[in-house]
């Protein structure tokens, strides 16, 4: 246990230069440059060329071809993400040699998955053969592109810099093997010597559990942390390009905002929940049952700890985080439900049958509501399916705004008393609030238009007087 698996985001990955100077050499001695492993996202934008954006959702490569039959929209979409591949690389490669290899490597990889797409629409046009079948696979030969790309150019990179970086490609192209995960990450590691070499490993791994079919766009997060698990590394690290901190400083100010500094898995959960991304939940189990601590830093301050994510947790009485997203409260009332059993199963296979996230819930005699994350579409869908088991139900849709205040240890704060004083003296009306046995998380319901000013209002009744932590500005 003397080396660590560490992480970067998309966002960071576009600044690789800049990591050259502060993750990867700096002011590092030759050796403390290795006995580490990478694993890297695409640089940022690629991945939504490839499927489609994540928050938008306007189509890529992947929603094109799905969406068109016999067209060649998806060629020119994938000709436009091909050519986005490279001039991000032009950026960053300061060679000609360099950029003439990667210009290469984009040739071959786009072409060979335009080849293959070209079949499979051929195929298609028998009827004897259904594409639907096979669009699972797609999606995961495009989306490892874009791993396999920035990774790729990465390595170039560091080796233009005296780096013995080593390519570790997971995304099993051309492969005619189809391992699991674990026998895939023991195969590509098996001959690397981490004392004198440093791998630079795709965030997307080829292998029967089909990663984006359980974690869509997660699928990155799970690589990691598998590797971690597996190789027995003492800490997994991310690296961001800002800290994990007490709100999003957009909102609060960074000038007001306080680095976390020290949390529990639980506490990630309870992020992964509302849409932060401190880390995948499925991520983050693999690691706590592989007993290995989590670190979460800003990638551009090599010096500074960051956020240590372990059992122990953060200190009793400190809110660590206030947050929130935009939620539907989808409510169901029947009055004939009381006593009855049936009612709650009914709404989670509608909301789980049109991928409606859950973000939280509650129940009374005649009432259960579910507080969601996604279209409107698929909630009115979601409506029609549950009235058609119980015709004299009431179904109905709400815009709200869920805003959490966390904390490792909220048992002793008073937090549900002092959080409605908060925003009722900032004059924010709250349709609900709620929270549980364990004190983690308090939850308050406000309109969708206040969700900004219930953050900055609860950021500032619990965070903003706590000097304990370094404020990010300092």
């Amino acid at each position: 246990m003397t080396h660590t698996v560490e992480k970067i985001g998309g966002t960071s990955m576009s600044r690789a230069p800049e990591l050259v100077d502060t993750l990867f050499r700096g002011n590092r001695a030759a050796e403390e440059v290795y006995n580490r492993i990478f694993v890297v996202s695409a640089f940022g934008g690629i991945t939504n060329m490839l499927l489609e954006h994540k928050k938008t959702g306007s189509p890529g490569v992947y929603a094109r071809f799905a969406s068109d039959d016999s067209g060649a929209g998806w060629q020119d979409s994938l000709h436009e993400t091909s050519a986005r591949m490279c001039a991000i690389h032009a950026d960053i490669l300061t060679t000609s040699a360099d950029r003439e290899r990667a210009d290469a490597f984009v040739r071959d990889r786009m072409e060979g998955a335009r080849a293959c797409l070209m079949d499979l629409q051929r195929l298609g046009s028998y009827g004897h053969f259904r594409i639907a079948q096979q669009m699972h696979t797609v999606r995961e030969l495009l989306s490892g592109l874009g791993e396999a790309h920035s990774a790729f150019v990465l390595t170039l990179l560091l080796q233009r810099h005296d780096v013995n970086a080593r390519f570790v490609d997971l995304s099993g192209w051309r492969d005619t093997e189809n391992p699991n995960l674990a026998e895939r990450l023991d195969q590509a590691m098996a001959d690397v010597d981490l004392t004198t070499e440093l791998p630079i490993v795709t965030g997307y791994a080829h292998c029967t559990e089909g990663l984006m079919r359980e974690y869509d766009r997660g699928y990155s997060e799970v690589v990691f942390a598998h590797l971690a698990a597996r190789t027995g590394a003492r800490e997994a690290l991310i690296h961001k390009e800002f800290h994990l901190s007490s709100a999003d400083p957009k909102i609060v100010g960074v000038e007001n905002t306080v680095k976390i500094g020290r949390t529990s898995y639980d506490v990630a959960d309870q992020l992964s929940n509302l849409g932060m991304e401190a880390i995948h939940p499925n991520a983050a189990r693999v690691l706590r049952r592989a007993d290995v601590p989590l670190r979460v830093t800003n990638a551009f301050e090599p010096h500074d700890p960051g956020t240590l994510i372990g059992p122990e947790g953060g200190a009793a009485g400190r809110v660590e985080m206030v947050t929130g997203l935009e939620v539907q409260a989808f409510e169901l009332y029947e009055p004939d439900m009381v006593g009855l059993k049936g009612y709650d199963a009914c709404a989670l296979d509608a909301l789980t049958r049109h991928k409606l996230w859950i973000v939280s819930k509650h129940s009374n005699a005649n009432t259960i509501t579910h507080y969601l994350s996604g279209s409107l579409k698929a909630i009115k869908r979601a409506e029609a399916d549950v009235l058609k088991t119980y015709p004299n139900a009431t179904v109905t849709a709400r815009s709200l705004a869920l805003v959490s205040v966390i904390g490792s240890d909220l048992s002793e704060m008073s937090v549900l008393l002092r959080g409605l004083q908060a925003l009722e003296g900032a004059g924010i009306a709250v349709h609900g609030a709620q929270q549980g046995l364990r004190r983690i998380e308090v939850q308050f319901l406000v309109p969708r238009d206040a969700l900004a000013d219930s953050i900055r209002a609860l950021h500032d009744a619990f965070v903003s007087d706590q000097q304990e932590a370094r404020p990010l500005a300092a």
